[in-house]
């Protein structure tokens, strides 16, 4: 080793750190994360007073491993590397107490090994405290991600936070933690809320004897003879293989309670006709640790499908096995295997996939991701990547390509750690708990209707999809009157269409997503917007089946007709030629039709009006309006006189 070279771990304080331990803690300096331990400022002894933070992260997923005062009110914070895995540092929670009313400080944390990350896009760390339990983004103004030439050009993460509470305890963390307790505590309420909706067992155990849980949604009804025909289609769900990306974890919460929802339609379909096997966290012993990415001998567990071992990776054996056994049944089909993690440097939600020499069998893996787009709003497709990379062969992706029959499916599933960009725009929007919970929910509804498109799931007819309308039953009904009044028969009359314009007329409607991953548009055609001759132009909306809503209401508009001199085809008013002159002698000529009066659209930004200053906005406009409607009185006077 090269004695000049400098340590990435080397203490960077201006005072001295003291080499005994201090009285308050019994961990203090040592390898695992700090435990009580006081930061006090040089030269004081004694008691800790209000104001002399106390630093722990000695419970559950709690990261920090050293804390360093290194002025009168900052402090460098140094993250525990995984165990027996130095490379990887960039989880972190902890706690702060002892804290004095109005206090202010500043936290650097000094020692993270990703250097590309969404620290530089905007993501801030979450707190809370004791009298505010909800999690909170810490304002980006009060948030740094730079390159410090005082800790040896590395990239430090600096955030600036003020104390307003005494007696209070502060919990900072990367993203919303989710805890292996948690998970159990989590899985004993719902089993107790709906004892019959899933089937909770154990696939075995992790290296310290932590439960593999397992979770199975299955009211399929078993048929008598086994016909190749009639398997039982299967989904099987990975998460958390990776502790830190905790994300996760919400994501799986969010599909276990949609399809343990009794009064679910969709759930219900879905439990009876597709098995549902959910691993809620393939690595608990990582989680309870607090570690970022390893298990706790060291190893990356998505880098290690290619080379199991019972002794050193004993929770993927079990699952390893279990889909085995599923996929060389001849009663079961698996149809997908889908891996989900969190992302620490892109954003939004995306799916990565395989890439096979097999056309069929590529077009087939690329159904679910489509399906699964036009379904979040938050997907992005730029992220979205196929491939058939050799460095990933110990990836599930990759592996259970080459392990399992090619009727399965393998995927991960990412989401954001920070949040997604919504329709093109650039304003972030921070996740929630919610917000994963949101994209497991959106996970099942894909499930249906992929599951609908390959007749596996029967649709429902035309008449349960259109919305009831109904008196609400919030009053009591009106006595109706004995005495019925006569019903007058409405005269018939004919009705003639007013001639429209759609010149110069560009005006979008946006809706879900289409199939290139843009918003479709519906626009009037004009030569200015591509769109030819004229008539009504519309983009295919191919992500919804001949049965959604959406197609059912607008049903009423595919009778209309359009010519290409911007009229509606209407018939004649009478029988015969006569009464078709006399209508067409009411129609104004042709020359006014085809190029009609531009139109005019006003759009007034409320943000920059004053008071009484609406009426000045709009004077300008309604001056335009007056002189056209003159130009257009001259122009048909003399279209008459001619």
């Amino acid at each position: 080793m090269n004695p000049d070279a400098c340590d990435p771990l080397a203490h960077t304080s201006m005072y001295q750190r003291a080499e005994e331990d201090s009285d308050d803690s019994d961990g203090e300096g040592g390898l695992g994360n700090v435990s009580r331990v006081i930061v006090r400022p040089p030269g004081h002894s004694g008691k800790a007073k209000r104001g002399h933070l106390c630093f722990d992260a000695a419970f559950e997923t709690g990261n920090l491993g050293r804390v360093d005062l290194v002025g009168e009110f900052e402090y460098d914070l140094f993250l525990r590397p995984d165990t027996c895995n130095p490379r990887y540092r960039f989880w972190f929670n902890f706690t702060v107490d002892n804290v004095k009313q109005d206090q202010r400080v500043i936290f650097n944390i000094v020692n993270m090994n990703k250097s590309r990350n969404l620290f530089k896009d905007g993501m801030t760390p979450l707190v809370k405290s004791t009298s505010r339990p909800k999690w909170q983004r810490l304002p980006r103004c009060e948030v740094f991600y730079y390159k410090s030439p005082v800790h040896q050009n590395h990239y430090v993460l600096s955030f600036a936070f003020g104390f307003d509470k005494e007696d209070e305890v502060y919990q900072f963390a990367l993203t919303f933690p989710y805890s292996y307790s948690k998970m159990q505590a989590y899985l004993n309420a719902v089993e107790l809320k709906f004892p019959e909706a899933f089937e909770r067992s154990s696939l075995g155990m992790s290296i310290q004897n932590r439960k593999l849980e397992l979770i199975t949604f299955d009211d399929v009804k078993k048929p008598d003879k086994m016909d190749p025909k009639n398997v039982i289609h299967m989904v099987v769900i990975l998460a958390r293989i990776h502790p830190g990306e905790s994300p996760a974890s919400y994501v799986v919460q969010g599909l276990i309670e949609f399809l343990a929802a009794a009064n679910q339609p969709i759930s219900k379909a879905l439990r009876e006709h597709v098995v549902f096997k959910i691993v809620p966290m393939l690595n608990p012993d990582g989680v309870f640790l607090g570690n970022n990415r390893c298990n706790v001998i060291g190893h990356d567990l998505n880098r290690s499908w290619n080379r199991l071992s019972q002794y050193t990776h004993p929770t993927l054996s079990a699952v390893m096995k279990m889909l085995k056994e599923y996929d060389n049944s001849s009663c079961y089909q698996v149809d997908f295997v889908i891996d989900l993690h969190a992302h620490s440097s892109l954003t939004g939600t995306f799916i990565y996939g395989s890439t096979y020499d097999n056309v069929y069998r590529y077009e087939r893996h690329l159904v679910f991701p489509k399906l699964f787009a036009t379904k979040c709003e938050d997907f992005c497709q730029e992220h979205m990547m196929f491939n058939a990379d050799d460095r990933k062969s110990g990836t599930a992706r990759r592996y259970f390509v080459e392990a399992l029959s090619d009727n399965v499916n393998t995927y991960t599933l990412e989401v954001s750690m920070c949040g997604y960009f919504l329709n093109g725009t650039n304003i972030l929007t921070q996740y929630t708990e919610d917000g994963y919970m949101r994209i497991g929910r959106n996970l099942a509804r894909t499930f249906l209707e992929y599951y609908r498109f390959t007749n596996i799931l029967p649709i429902p007819p035309v008449d349960e999809l259109r919305p009831r309308k109904g008196r609400p039953r919030t009053h009591r009904p009106r006595a109706r009157s004995k005495t019925r009044s006569e019903v007058r028969v409405r005269p018939k009359t004919t009705r003639a269409y007013a001639p429209i314009s759609y010149t110069d007329l560009s005006i979008c409607y946006d809706s879900a997503t289409s199939e290139d991953g843009s918003p479709v548009r519906y626009m009037y055609g004009h030569p200015g917007h591509g769109g030819g001759g004229g008539g009504l132009r519309m983009r295919p909306h191919i992500h919804q089946d001949q049965f959604s809503l959406s197609n059912i209401q607008a049903a009423r508009f595919s009778n209309l007709d359009f010519s290409s001199d911007f009229r509606l085809k209407v018939g004649s008013r009478g029988k015969g030629q006569a009464g078709s002159t006399a209508a067409e002698s009411k129609m104004p000529p042709i020359e006014m039709l085809s190029v009609p009066p531009k139109p005019h659209l006003t759009i007034i930004d409320f943000n920059q009006l004053t008071r009484g200053g609406l009426e000045e906005a709009t004077a300008g406009k309604t001056l335009e309006r007056e002189k056209e409607k003159i130009r257009r009185h001259t122009v048909k006077s003399s279209s008459r006189k001619a």
